[in-house]
């Protein structure tokens, strides 16, 4: 299992293809799965359009109207984070195929972080032959 590290900003997302990409690349299957897991729970990993950026500050525009910042009874003041976390999920699996991952044109693979500036870990797992 490989581990990449990040520094996130307050909020946002994060393109992280090209650095699990070298993973595959750089890993012992050609062929298989791999698994993107985050653990954390103020922060999420997703598949979305990477050709306009816009996309990304819509959905995340999307979320804040979704889950606004309430008086929550989790009593650190990020509750919102929480709840924005599950709903997005904390892992992805993509295809690997000779040593690629199989994602469509528009597709990347987003660190979606709700709860920053931290220092954070994403996993990456490969299974195949």
């Amino acid at each position: 299992m490989e581990k990449i590290l990040l520094n996130t900003p307050v909020e946002g997302f994060l393109e992280i293809t090209e650095q699990v990409q070298k993973i595959v690349e750089e890993g012992k299957i050609q062929h298989g799965i791999c698994q993107i897991f985050v653990p954390h729970t103020t922060a999420a990993v997703t598949i979305n359009e990477n050709a306009d950026p816009d996309v990304v500050t819509d959905m995340l525009a999307a979320l804040n109207r979704m889950i606004p910042d309430l008086p929550y009874h989790h009593g650190e003041g990020n509750s919102p984070a929480h709840v924005k976390s599950s709903l997005i999920g904390c892992s992805v699996t993509v295809p690997v195929a000779e040593r690629r991952l199989c994602l469509g044109t528009w597709q990347g693979i987003y660190f979606c972080e709700f709860d920053g500036p931290r220092k954070r870990k994403v996993w990456v797992q490969l299974v195949g032959n």
